[in-house]
């Protein structure tokens, strides 16, 4: 059957909110194997956005560990991230609702607490542990409520909820990554101190750990203000390894008598921004072996270090990979293409056999609507080169007249250290099967491209994202690849605050959409949690005077395309008050604008029907601002100051 010919943006595709709302890009993490079985926590928009707790046994189904009515899920330094652990078949997981420690014995078994309440709601919140080999202690960070700020620590709590969590390490803004050696005897882990964030510099220590849990005199290994330290693991035969900076890129390094020993020296980043807690991006496997995963021109690789100074890459289908580990004899991640869905599967890199051990799950998304993207390099300003991935409008059912170019919608990530990589995303297949073009920008400050092109945002927050943002959509125009006079600029978070600064200093975009961004530089520092009220201090400055001038609200008087702004009620991170403030300004100024908002949401929307409301509000927003009529059954978004 010919195609049929319609504009852009009127077309007619079976990728819909229902199938955004199924997917979660964070799905899968936290992989682990104990016992033979490998455990995951997976992301449920279906169940009200909770989180469980999956394993895996050789041969059978995966299961649900986790029972209805928990949410496996730590508040520490909100983002969280390493919410579970395992010691033989016994899980302890943070649950959501009351942020307190729990043991599960098994599948089917009744979890209990082994923390104890807190006077304040969720004011003790525990994250990233692991148990010591006798099954007696949980070694995690804690987060306790206090004024001016949480106070961050390492305790160590009694695995059958017996006593009181004690603290073992303190002093510090910030911990993480408590790991113990194959004897049990000794305990590494990372601190950092404001104003650092952990991708600026970090300390990791090592110290005898006693059988109370008490630990010795603690040695610093590696690390400092200018040195970012991640993922501190210990060999099977306890040599400690590390993931450092030291040269410009996110490298794996042993720790040796005469320091640090770089094992596979590369021009790529093996690493990233720990934002959360539990990430990986290398394992032990046996004979020596490591494999890991790394970034290289706008995409993930699969490696083995067979000795140091030999890598050896595999030809490997993914092209983002997350939560890399092993079981000792399989390397374990979470993968996935342009054209398949996250999945967790097991390699053998001996005979590159894989298994899948979870499925498509009905994933929906029919091949011939997929739009495969192109990793674009683009002039940006000061002579530098920015990054970004460009996914065409692809549906056969359709094709626009020809004096037509397609919309363009520029996605900007938040972080602002984030990284986007090809991936099958049914957020952005949404905009493209419907005739979109969709640029997923890495600007600068992005990490996958080395320290010196993350740093180029150190001070220039609001500036070089912009103009990186802003470049690509000149360059596709100059291209002749989309409409100039009908391009829209869409993100989260940090890259909710590019689009406002986006909207406000420059005039190329028609239109924005603001996903709980920031507005105001001096009320974030105001309102803002722990882990990042000193973040814009890199990014910007301390001057209040700056800060002021660096804002979008300060100029949102010069906003003159329409915005919608999204905002989670519960944010904790960027608060409903950063997003109130543009849409009284907006208001003010009459400038057409929607403004939704969604009760029991936090940062980043988690429940589906709030993630199906937010991109059809987003598509019934860009049709009435460029002038079309979307071909989706969807509730019309209602305009104000039109």
């Amino acid at each position: 059957m010919p195609a049929t010919e319609a504009p852009y943006g009127t077309w007619r595709s079976p990728i819909d909110g229902d199938a955004v709302a199924r997917d979660d890009m964070w799905r899968y993490s936290l992989l682990t194997a104990s016992g033979g079985a490998v455990y995951w926590s997976e992301a449920r928009p279906l169940e009200g956005g909770r989180l469980v707790v999956v394993r895996k046994d050789h041969g059978a189904e995966p299961i649900d560990v986790t029972p209805e009515g928990f949410n496996v899920r730590t508040r520490v330094h909100e983002y969280g991230g390493g919410a579970f652990a395992v010691h033989g078949s016994t899980v302890f997981f943070s649950n959501f609702a009351d942020q307190r420690v729990y043991r599960q014995d098994g599948v089917g078994i009744e979890p209990r607490a082994i923390t104890p309440e807190s006077d304040a709601p969720a004011g003790a919140r525990y994250a990233d542990g692991r148990v010591t080999h006798d099954g007696g202690l949980l070694i995690c960070v804690r987060e306790r409520a206090a004024e001016p700020e949480h106070i961050n620590e390492l305790v160590a709590v009694p695995a059958d909820g017996s006593g009181e969590p004690a603290v073992i390490a303190s002093g510090h803004d910030f911990f993480g990554a408590p790991r113990l050696s194959p004897d049990g005897g000794r305990l590494a882990w990372l601190s950092w101190d404001h104003p650092r964030m952990p991708w600026d510099g970090t300390e990791l220590w090592v110290a005898d750990l006693h059988a109370d849990g008490t630990l010795a005199e603690p040695s610093l290994v590696a690390g400092g203000p200018n040195e970012s330290i991640l993922q501190p693991e210990w060999s099977p035969d306890g040599v400690l390894h590390f993931i450092s900076d030291r040269t410009g890129w996110w490298n794996l390094y042993r720790a040796g008598d005469g320091g640090p020993e770089p094992l596979a020296p590369l021009e790529a980043d093996l690493g990233g921004p720990m934002w959360i807690f539990g990430l990986s991006w290398y394992g032990f496997l046996d004979a020596g072996r490591i494999a890991c995963a790394y970034a290289e021109e706008g995409r993930d690789r699969l490696a083995i270090v067979h000795a140091p100074g030999r890598l050896e890459p595999l030809d490997a289908e993914w092209t983002t990979i997350e939560g890399l580990t092993t079981d000792g004899s399989h390397a374990l991640l979470i993968g996935s293409s342009p054209a398949r869905s996250a999945r967790v599967v097991s390699l053998d890199p001996a005979t590159g056999a894989v298994e899948e051990l979870t499925t498509d799950d009905g994933e929906g998304l029919d091949a011939a609507y997929v739009s495969s993207p192109r990793p674009i390099a683009y002039p940006t300003t000061g002579g530098a080169t920015a990054h970004a991935l460009l996914y065409p409008p692809c549906n056969p059912g359709f094709v626009a007249p020809a004096s037509q170019k397609p919309p363009l919608l520029v996605e900007v990530h938040g972080g602002p250290t984030a990284h986007v990589t090809p991936r099958l995303l049914p957020s952005i297949q949404f905009f493209t099967s419907r005739g979109f073009a969709v640029a997923d920008v890495n600007y600068g400050g992005s990490t996958g491209y080395g320290r010196a092109y993350r740093e180029r945002l150190k001070g220039q927050w609001g500036v070089v994202d912009v103009d990186d943002a802003v470049q690509v959509a000149r360059h596709l125009a100059e291209q002749g690849e989309v409409d100039p006079s009908c391009m829209a600029i869409t993100g989260g978070s940090a890259g909710g605050w590019t689009v406002l600064c986006a909207l406000a200093l420059r005039d190329v975009f028609s239109a924005g959409a603001d996903y709980f961004g920031v507005s105001s530089l001096v009320g974030f520092n105001e309102d803002t949690h722990k882990f990042e009220s000193r973040y814009v201090d890199s990014l910007v400055g301390r001057s209040e005077e700056l800060l002021r001038e660096r804002s979008p609200i300060t100029h949102a008087d010069r906003i003159r395309a329409p915005v919608i702004v999204l905002q989670g009620l519960e944010d904790e991170v960027v608060p409903p008050s950063q997003s109130e403030v543009i849409i009284e300004a907006l208001a003010r100024n009459g400038v057409p604008h929607a403004y939704i908002t969604f009760p029991g949401e936090q940062h980043g929307f988690r429940k589906a029907e709030n993630i199906k409301r937010a991109i059809e509000a987003e598509l019934s927003f860009y049709g009435q601002v460029f002038g079309f009529e979307p071909a989706d059954d969807i509730e019309q978004v209602q305009l104000r100051g039109c």
